[in-house]
């Protein structure tokens, strides 16, 4: 790159970058949607059935047509119980409008919970709000003429950006009783408040959004809001079972606490033994700063629905008075200030070509995020944190057609996160762009194999139209089957 040129690129880089800084928590990385489960319980075709009951319960259906508009769709899931009952429902939102693949993770939990779970195939990141209000309006509509369902207990749930969606959608409907938010919290711009809905915020400790969600916590602690936190041992993804368990066990305490169903005294006692198992288990590990976490979930989980909360409280406490514990947090503070600290560093380097300082902090955060320590869920997050920073900076710098510096960013992503779809379909468009067409299908190949299977955006892609037959769209939706 030459003087002059490095001169323009780095003008209009800074620019990138604050709307980077703007963005980030907007933005999320690929997950890979591949599905593991091997029931024979899917249904691929496009329904577009009007008549309620015309779905068979305990059937998974990936594509169901909006009748009022053919280009929305969206996954169903019947419990079990559903003809006995007008059940819940659940709306969920995944980031990359792959609304089956929450559907295929809690399936199981629907039947246990009596809930019909929904997730949306248009709702993804990129939407602006007046086109997630039209897909909201059209698949509530399409999903209240085709199913009954418990119109007093209607939720949304989202993860990353789709958490967002989620929050968003409460916050403007007045219908929506609560939200379950996974990895991200409240749209940009929107504070704690007062809401008519309660709030569960879900993050794994690796995930670069955790601290957000843990500052949003404490925010809503100072409202009416019913609230609770629930962190995992994991990163930035959708939660693990166990843990939406947890939070679908918080909807029916919430609506006990709210007197939408009867107060259940078993399920709550059930709650409290659970929750006296996981804080047992925090103490043997010595970890006193998760059993301080978990007495305050149980304690928003339990409060006004039964005495046994005062327990939960005592020993919340006696955890913030003990010297362990404050040794603990102290350590913990001190590592948050670090994370500030490198993310500020990364911030500095983000505006220098220097591919060394990348390679190796890349491959240091690799190596010391696998240690099962606090130290190494910091590390998870700083990881993360480059994947999303690197993936918005190539985002944008492909959209500009700023294509040398978008490769370098690209490959920066493809080391930081290899096994993440978008930063091959990234690689794709610009080996597209150099007419590099063999290299070009590779990627596309690697991206479905690490779950990419949005065919349609392949196939209006512009880059790979004018090499449509030499990529042979057939061949890569065919691969795209095998992985779901």
């Amino acid at each position: 790159m030459n003087n002059l040129s490095r001169l323009c690129y780095m003008k209009t880089y800074h620019i990138l970058i604050l709307l980077f800084l703007f963005c980030i928590s907007a933005c999320a990385n690929r997950q890979s949607s591949q599905n593991t489960d091997t029931e024979n319980t899917i249904d691929t075709t496009i329904l577009t059935s009007s008549t309620k009951d015309s779905f068979e319960i305990g059937k998974l259906y990936n594509n169901v047509a909006c009748k009022s508009d053919a280009a929305q769709s969206y996954a169903l899931y019947l419990p079990h119980e559903y003809k006995a009952n007008t059940l819940p429902i659940i709306y969920f939102f995944d980031p990359h409008a792959d609304g089956a693949l929450p559907l295929k993770k809690y399936k199981a939990l629907a039947d246990v919970f009596g809930f019909i779970m929904i997730g949306s195939n248009n709702s993804k990141n990129g939407n602006n709000w007046p086109t997630t209000e039209n897909i909201w309006n059209t698949l509530f509509n399409d999903a209240r003429s085709k199913i009954k369902f418990n119109t007093s207990r209607i939720y949304t749930c989202g993860f990353s950006g789709g958490a967002k969606v989620a929050s968003y959608i409460a916050l403007h409907h007045p219908e929506i009783k609560a939200v379950i938010a996974g990895g991200a919290g409240l749209p940009d711009e929107v504070q704690a408040g007062n809401f008519n809905f309660s709030f569960t915020g879900i993050a794994g400790k690796g995930d670069m959004n955790m601290t957000d969600l843990v500052a949003l916590n404490n925010e809503l602690d100072q409202t009416s809001t019913r609230h609770h936190l629930i962190l995992f041992d994991g990163k930035h993804e959708w939660s693990p079972p166990k843990i939406m368990n947890i939070a679908l066990t918080g909807l029916q305490l919430d609506a006990m606490f709210n007197k939408l169903i009867t107060k259940n005294d078993s399920s709550i006692n059930k709650y409290v033994d659970s929750g006296n198992k996981r804080l047992s288990a925090d103490m043997k590990a010595n970890n006193l700063l998760r059993a301080e976490e978990e007495c305050r979930l149980s304690i928003s989980m339990l409060n006004g629905l039964t005495d046994a909360v005062n327990q939960f409280k005592q020993k919340d406490i006696s955890f913030i008075n003990s010297v362990a514990y404050k040794q603990q947090f102290q350590q913990q503070q001190k590592l948050f200030g670090i994370e500030q600290s490198k993310k500020a560093e990364y911030q500095q380097h983000f505006q220098q070509l220097d591919m060394q300082y990348w390679a190796n902090t890349i491959s240091s955060l690799q190596t010391k995020s696998k240690v099962k320590i606090a130290e190494g869920e910091m590390y998870q997050r700083l990881l993360a944190y480059l994947s999303l920073a690197f993936y918005s900076i190539s985002n944008q710098l492909i959209n500009s057609n700023q294509n040398q510096p978008a490769q370098y960013f690209v490959t920066l992503y493809k080391i930081a996160d290899s096994t993440n779809s978008e930063a091959w379909y990234f690689s794709a468009i610009l080996n597209a762009r150099n007419k590099a067409v063999e290299t070009t299908k590779n990627d596309l190949l690697k991206a479905v194999s690490l779950g990419f299977n949005d065919a349609n955006r392949m196939q209006q892609q512009p880059e790979f139209q004018q090499y449509a037959a030499r990529l042979n769209f057939a061949e890569i939706k065919s691969e795209m089957k095998k992985t779901k």
